[in-house]
């Protein structure tokens, strides 16, 4: 994962400013959250979040398409 630093905002300011936050995460996606400048917490926006689940699914069946295609012969003999 790609942090932007412009995107990084102390937990004090999180605290005193959500709507700065939000804002950082209508920009850019995501904001990081740093707790005694160690970062702790990952703001992110639920579209962002529906986007890579998608993107693990057809992963997924990239990887079940190529495990079906290296073992076909065995699949056909067993089918027999």
């Amino acid at each position: 994962m790609t942090v932007n630093t412009n995107t990084m905002i102390s937990i004090t300011e999180a605290n005193q400013n959500f709507s700065k936050v939000a804002r950082l995460v209508d920009e850019h996606g995501t904001t990081l959250i740093l707790k005694n400048n160690v970062p702790r917490y990952l703001v992110i926006d639920f579209h962002t979040l529906e986007k890579a689940k998608i993107a693990d699914n057809e992963d997924l069946l990239a990887i079940s398409e190529r495990f079906l295609q290296k073992n076909m012969e065995a699949y056909k003999v067993l089918a027999k």
